[in-house]
């Protein structure tokens, strides 16, 4: 019987190495690199590289201290510890002291002094034509409750947008909304001063809207994130339904923003995966993350068509201001958006009349309509505060 070769003449041996273990690092990278095709709304600006930082916020900043510069100069005009003869709120403010909250329930100024600062009324554009008016509208506050709720709503909600989608865009879906909302109040005004600071807070929420509607598969907390935009528009919103906060330019301003957003927002961009650690994995993602970015940018149509329909919407009130129309005639329920009778106050358009008499140094202002009087212990008072508080006693 013959003998066995030996085994190395028969197989040819192959070293085959086996593949190094899988560290944790690589793991839980992979795993965060699949996490982030789906990122949080609020959060997503942390997911990119850090090529962004916190001075990209410095448009909505600068907003925001804008603001609170002509809240002061309002409150500095309106002077109630003089003017009002110390019969104010918070009197230890002195000339930043407020309106009593039977006159202001927000904290605010007077009606005559909004008057005095740019506030919008009826007449002043169709019988003053102080058409000046419509750019000092969206930058006045009724009230310090009026400024804070708005300010912080503008911060936390436009914070995010500059950071997400840019200065440039954020600056400018602020200013054309506020724009575009101060021309549909112009049309739904009526004879008591109207403020609609609101009106660019409302267009930073109808952009983010936009925003999370475009990508909404690609968000993680979308319903949060829904949930905090609805909260902060019906907040607004209700506050509108106090005297002189305009709601009508919160409507404009919402659907302003929407528009912009759907015209100018693109999709947010995903952290690049590092060089070398994933292999065949990463490019892979890579590719389909680029392939769905690419969807959601080749959308020419729609954002033709909703740029389209913001300057039809721009031209369109624009044109409608100038030739003082009144919408008011044609929707008689419309007032009731913007402002709801209550027993402090009252939404009627109804003038007010009042007898003055005066005697030892005191005052009475007597309603003609409803025979109210109040009985004031000085004599010197200027007409426009005794219109407002003729206003006050007969309503």
């Amino acid at each position: 019987m013959a003998a066995e070769p030996p085994p190395s003449k028969l197989h040819s041996q192959i070293d085959i190495n086996a593949p190094p273990p899988c560290s944790a690092d690589d793991s839980s990278l992979a795993t965060e690199t699949l996490r982030e095709q789906r990122l949080s709304f609020f959060a997503s600006r942390y997911t990119r590289r850090r090529r962004r930082r916190r001075s990209d916020t410095w448009i909505i900043s600068l907003f925001v201290i804008l603001h609170v510069l002509a809240f002061a100069l309002t409150m500095a005009v309106n002077d109630c510890w003089r003017k009002s003869h110390g019969d104010c709120a918070l009197g230890a403010f002195g000339r930043l002291s407020f309106q009593p909250l039977r006159e202001n329930a927000l904290l605010g100024p007077s009606a005559s002094t909004l008057d005095e600062v740019g506030a919008l009324r009826r007449t002043f554009l169709t019988e003053n034509h102080k058409t000046w008016r419509l750019f000092t509208f969206p930058c006045l506050h009724a009230g310090a409750i009026h400024l804070v709720i708005n300010l912080c709503s503008v911060v936390f909600i436009g914070i995010h947008l500059e950071q997400e989608f840019g200065t440039l865009i954020a600056g400018l879906i602020y200013v054309l909304s506020s724009f575009n909302g101060t021309l549909v109040a112009a049309l739904f005004v009526e004879k008591r001063p109207a403020v609609g600071s609101s009106g660019a807070l409302y267009g930073l929420l109808g952009a983010t809207l936009s925003a999370l509607i475009q990508n909404w598969d690609l968000y993680t907390n979308k319903f949060t994130a829904l949930t905090s935009v609805l909260l902060v528009a019906i907040g607004n919103f209700l506050l509108g339904l106090l005297p002189y906060v305009d709601n009508f330019s919160n409507l404009g301003g919402f659907l302003s923003g929407f528009l912009l957003g759907s015209a100018l927002l693109s999709s947010p961009q995903v952290r690049e995966v590092v060089q070398g650690k994933g292999g065949l994995l990463d490019n892979d993602l890579k590719s389909s993350i680029k392939s769905r970015l690419r969807q959601k940018l080749d959308r020419p149509v729609y954002r033709s068509v909703c740029l389209f329909l913001f300057v039809l919407m721009l031209a369109g009130c624009l044109v409608a201001v100038l030739q003082g129309i009144d919408m008011n005639q044609y929707c008689k329920w419309c007032r009731y958006v913007d402002c709801v009778p209550s027993k402090r106050w009252s939404c009627s358009e109804m003038e007010a009349f009042c007898e003055t008499m005066v005697s030892h140094e005191q005052m009475t202002l007597t309603c003609m309509g409803n025979g109210n009087f109040k009985v004031l212990p000085f004599t010197n008072i200027s007409q426009a505060r005794m219109n407002d508080l003729c206003s006050m006693i007969c309503s």
